[in-house]
């Protein structure tokens, strides 16, 4: 069997990753993007209401998240300025994020 052209293979795959976007969406999963935002929001709320020592640890995420952001080739100084950004953005303790309402009321914001 000949290979598709590319024109082809790239339009089958707009179809499927649709697809995969409904689905995800009817079942109400969350992507691994709405996971890591909760999970550094918690970390970093965490550490600012239960330790003495939280700029420190907070220092030492950021010293290892840079670190990792610098070998994918993102710039150090601008990865530090966005850590830095989420930090005081996540550190009045309010909950940040914008509800999903594409999900519908079921577990929203209002139904608790």
């Amino acid at each position: 069997m000949a290979r598709k052209p590319k024109k082809q293979r790239n339009a089958e795959q707009v179809v499927r990753q649709q697809r995969v976007r409904d689905a995800a969406r009817t079942k109400r999963r969350p992507s691994r993007d709405d996971i890591a935002r909760m999970l550094l929001w918690q970390m970093i709320v965490g550490l600012q209401g239960n330790r003495s020592d939280a700029r420190a640890v907070l220092d030492r995420m950021r010293d290892e998240v840079v670190g990792g952001l610098e070998r994918q080739g993102f710039d150090v100084r601008q990865s530090e300025d966005v850590f830095e950004a989420l930090v005081e953005k996540y550190s009045d303790r309010l909950f940040p994020f914008r509800p999903k309402w594409h999900l519908g009321s079921k577990g929203g914001p209002s139904s608790s």
